[in-house]
């Protein structure tokens, strides 16, 4: 993959659902090594966007390529969503936390790397049997979730119930489950949702240093402008499924357009000028 072709391109894509389009037309390029955010108001088409990326949504025109490194130009559109994140490594998390409330935090790490085990056990029989092989694949389960827990300042929640813990918690522990999958492309759904402004700060550093220390690529649908603005190197601006900006944080902050459709005058008055923090 050339330095300048995108990571992921996002091609013409329209998305309807009978008499409504939720995307329409829309065309984005995800660069590699860059926290790029999809903003809007409420039912701009931003979810459906990540829906027809993970393939849970079959878009209606349109094509997303994802120019995989290892395994050349993929379309997306066409795998199922299992495929999408195991062959194709664009792994997503959800507006709604789906952890497994009542297994402990390293558990649900463990289950994210099912398909692994699975075929390291040949379907049970090796796990039945305890294999080298399948063992051997079990140890390196817990040692990666391990991993991902200290990286995320976890590791002392591995042992309790996902669902015992603080709503902020549970919120890192999905990132951390999807990290897991080894994605190179991580799309994150509104992660800072219900976070206090400390926890906002926290998200904040932890998506920088996971593009800078571990090199992954994120897309992220967000309303928390103060995320949005200090993280993000690029943003897309929709509003009813078309795009109508895109470009820096700075740039989209001053767009008249974006300020009337989603920002609001008064909103955007919130932001420093020069590092878009809140005042």
């Amino acid at each position: 993959m050339s330095e300048r072709q995108p990571l992921l391109a996002v091609d013409r894509l329209t998305m309807r659902f009978g008499g409504l389009t939720a995307i329409d037309d829309l065309s984005l390029d995800v660069h590699t090594g860059r926290i790029t955010a999809v903003i809007g108001p409420n039912g701009a088409g931003k979810t459906t966007l990540f829906n027809c990326m993970t393939g849970f949504y079959k878009p209606t025109v349109g094509s997303v390529r994802l120019n995989h490194p290892q395994r050349g130009t993929l379309a997306l559109e066409a795998l199922a969503s299992h495929q999408v994140a195991r062959a194709a490594q664009v792994v997503r998390t959800f507006q709604n936390i789906r952890l497994f409330p009542k297994m402990t935090v390293l558990e649900n790490l463990i289950v994210a790397q099912h398909n692994p085990l699975q075929e390291a056990s040949r379907f049970s029989l090796a796990g039945l049997l305890g294999l080298p092989s399948y063992r051997r694949a079990e140890t390196q389960a817990v040692e990666k979730a391990v991993r991902w827990l200290t990286r995320l300042g976890l590791i002392d929640k591995a042992d309790l119930a996902a669902g015992d813990l603080p709503y902020g918690t549970q919120r890192r522990i999905e990132i951390a489950r999807a990290l897991c999958v080894d994605p190179i492309l991580l799309c994150l759904d509104e992660p800072a949702a219900g976070l206090n402004p400390r926890e906002s700060a926290e998200l904040n550093a932890l998506l920088q240093s996971l593009v800078r220390d571990d090199g992954l690529s994120i897309l992220l649908i967000e309303h928390d402008m103060n995320v949005v603005m200090n993280v993000s190197d690029h943003i897309c601006v929709l509003n009813y499924g078309r795009k109508i900006a895109e470009g820096t944080p700075e740039a989209i902050r001053t767009n008249p357009s974006v300020i009337q459709a989603y920002l609001g005058e008064e909103e955007d008055e919130r932001y420093d000028g020069d590092k878009g923090a809140a005042r």
